[in-house]
């Protein structure tokens, strides 16, 4: 395997799980590191599929799911807004849903 293509993957990984752990404040924040975590593995996916002569149906299959995921997370967000005000984590409680 080569190191080259490698380590900025797992580079990528590391730090989008860094960043989603710390930011716990802002659900935007947290989305956002998600995406960077699901775009950090469509690249790990693509390479290892590449590697191996693979076909890349898995692909089309991840980022169809990665679709479903963004937008059930942005729907959750707008939602949160419309009836908070903000998207504070820390203003919500679970007596208030």
């Amino acid at each position: 395997m080569n190191l080259f293509y490698f380590l900025p993957l797992s580079f990528m990984i590391v730090s989008g799980l860094i960043v989603f752990c710390s930011l716990r404040k802002h659900l935007l924040l947290t989305l956002l590191s998600l995406e960077f975590l699901i775009l950090s593995l469509y690249f790990l996916f693509f390479y290892f599929l590449s590697l191996y002569d693979s076909s890349y149906y898995f692909i089309l299959v991840f980022l169809t799911f990665a679709v479903c995921e963004s937008a059930m997370g942005l729907s959750i967000l707008v939602g949160m807004i419309r009836c908070h005000g903000n998207d504070n984590v820390s203003s919500l409680s679970i007596l208030g849903w």
